[in-house]
């Protein structure tokens, strides 16, 4: 792929050029800058005219500056005569303000959508965004790669389960967890919690509709950012009387701090994917990336 370049953004640059290695081109260096006040300043030193340039950077926190450096880059590209510029986005920040909760909001992620429409992009590709409806803000196409069936090979060949119960923590996840469970050959139960608008407290119903004593659970969620909902979870497992909890996510949002309070509270392990780069992020996201972009590419 000659005419390839891959941009790793700041805030992805292990996986950046883990997948450029794959796609076997020289990842372009991306300099960043960040001034006493917090700005940012962007230097990409590379000929890309006529190029297809991938431009990786996960919008973790902090999410406005990420961000803002991904249309920094995709700036650059155009103005500097890119054939096609497509963002890879491992982690969608925004995709959870996919509508309006309270009168007076805005819906975050339908303004990030019109942020991208103002650059010539056709392809955009994401890692578990948040919602379908998150999905729905986008006119352009999205490809929305699935982290669940490698969690799950993960589960599987390191865990050593028995009897093994996939929980959601909540009923949205409930297809995630059935494709996890699918995949292990197991059953599956999402919890129901309830979460205060105005206070952000959570409340879990503790009756449960499946026998979970004795059992090795996997609780599996798209994002643990406070780990709030995670923790309440785990409680509600224990006095169920289950065996063993491991935790796993695709998005590890929480700091270092928070994450070492949760693995406190007695699991297993605590395992994500390296779409945020963090102690936890043990599963590999770049061959899959790689591979999509490879066809989009050949298209």
């Amino acid at each position: 792929m000659k005419d390839l370049a891959v941009l790793p953004g700041p805030s992805s640059t292990k996986l950046g050029t883990s997948i450029a290695s794959i796609l076997n081109v020289d990842p372009v260096e991306v300099e960043l800058r960040t001034f006493s006040d917090g700005e940012s300043k962007i230097r990409i030193n590379a000929n890309l005219v006529n190029k297809r340039c991938v431009i990786v950077q996960s919008t973790f926190p902090p999410v406005d500056s990420h961000y803002l450096q991904t249309f920094m880059m995709l700036s650059y590209c155009i103005k500097s005569g890119a054939a096609e510029v497509i963002p890879v986005i491992p982690y969608m920040g925004y995709a959870r303000q996919d509508r309006t909760f309270l009168e007076g909001e805005v819906v975050s992620m339908a303004l990030i959508s019109k942020l991208f429409d103002c650059f010539r992009i056709n392809n955009l590709v994401t890692i578990d965004i948040h919602s379908a409806t998150a999905l729905s803000c986008f006119d352009l196409n999205v490809f929305n790669i699935s982290s669940i069936p490698l969690l799950a090979k993960y589960a599987q060949t390191n865990f050593n389960l028995v009897d093994p119960l996939i929980v959601s923590p909540d009923q949205g996840g409930a297809t995630r967890a059935k494709l996890f469970s699918d995949i292990l050959r197991t059953s599956s139960v999402s919890l129901r919690k309830k979460r205060d608008r105005q206070t952000g407290n959570i409340t879990m119903d503790e009756n449960l509709d499946i026998e979970v004593k004795d059992r090795d659970i996997v609780i599996i969620d798209d994002m643990i950012s406070s780990g709030g909902t995670i923790m309440r979870a785990i409680d509600v497992l224990k006095k169920n009387d289950c065996n063993r909890i491991f935790v796993m996510c695709v998005h590890a949002l929480s700091d270092e701090k928070s994450l070492d309070t949760l693995r406190k509270t007695g699991i297993h392990d605590l395992i994500s994917t390296n779409s945020i780069p963090k102690s936890c992020s043990k599963i590999d996201l770049s061959d899959e990336i790689a591979k999509t972009l490879s066809s989009i590419l050949d298209e």
